[in-house]
């Protein structure tokens, strides 16, 4: 009778465990790598992005001649005051803040509109208009740098500084070191806000067609957030729970505590 009692515990405790490993969930990504022909190329998306106001830039201007293009990287102010610049080798490096209309104001060229533009476009636009006084210029236009925010179930949460345009949806998770065994995997959320209005998108991880979606690489103020999957929601309420009861349990063991001292003194009287 006692050896059945044994091996009944055991068998519990196996399915007990068993549970608890299937419930994990599997932890890899592209679990249907295998039914895609990858020998033709996946993800061959467009990463440009496009200019939107309060973007920073970097904008470089130079030639063979430092002298014909120094104009070109005065800061405004000494520009208007005519300051005098040696030129040197090295061109000075300026930054413009994109105004709320989508402009930036250079030195000579006056106000350029680039919203609604690549880096490339711009680029390309200011090469166009210095080519007409100097001979063979080189432009330069990046931008100084946007914002990312990973937010859920990852091990660290938080705003992501991208250095770089061509940023995807890993590199977002790899710079938040990656999910967490609890995030969920099959419906990764990124929100991005579109003509003033916010739009949600989703993202199959366990997928590999991800790599083909129209927002693998992300924009300048995306959110993206993963959400707990079914086992961290449980053990959340399993948490709140059980502190409610050690809650409740602690006020009355107080009250019977304070009733039997009250007891005790008055028989003491």
């Amino acid at each position: 009778m006692r050896k059945k009692y044994i091996i009944g515990l055991i068998a519990i405790a196996s399915l007990v465990v068993s549970s608890c490993v299937t419930n994990k969930g599997n932890l890899s990504y592209f679990e249907n790598v295998d039914e895609v022909d990858v020998s033709k190329g996946i993800g061959l998306n467009d990463y440009s992005i496009k200019i939107v106001p309060d973007d920073e830039l970097k904008i470089v201007i130079t030639s063979q001649v430092p002298e014909a293009t120094i104009a070109y990287n005065l800061p405004l102010a000494n520009y208007a005051s005519q300051s005098t610049v040696t030129a040197t080798s090295s061109p000075a490096i300026q930054t413009y803040v994109v105004d709320k209309q989508g402009y930036i104001t250079m030195p000579v060229l006056g106000k350029i509109q680039v919203a609604g533009k690549t880096t490339d476009e711009v680029g390309a636009e200011i090469l166009a208009e210095i080519s007409k006084d100097v001979k063979d210029p080189f432009v330069e236009v990046a931008f100084v740098g946007f914002k990312v925010n990973v937010l859920g179930e990852v091990k660290e949460p938080g705003t992501k500084l991208v250095s770089k345009e061509r940023y995807s949806i890993f590199d977002a998770l790899a710079d938040a070191k990656d999910l967490t065994e609890y995030g969920k995997r099959e419906n990764v959320m990124l929100i991005r806000e579109e003509n003033g209005a916010k739009h949600i998108y989703r993202f199959n991880l366990n997928d590999v067609k991800t790599l083909e979606s129209p927002y693998f690489y992300l924009k300048q103020n995306d959110v993206i957030y993963v959400e707990p999957n079914k086992i961290k929601q449980e053990n959340s309420k399993y948490n709140q729970n059980n502190s409610y009861k050690i809650s409740v349990v602690s006020t009355v063991v107080s009250a019977c505590s304070v009733i039997a001292s009250l007891v005790i003194a008055m028989f003491i009287k």
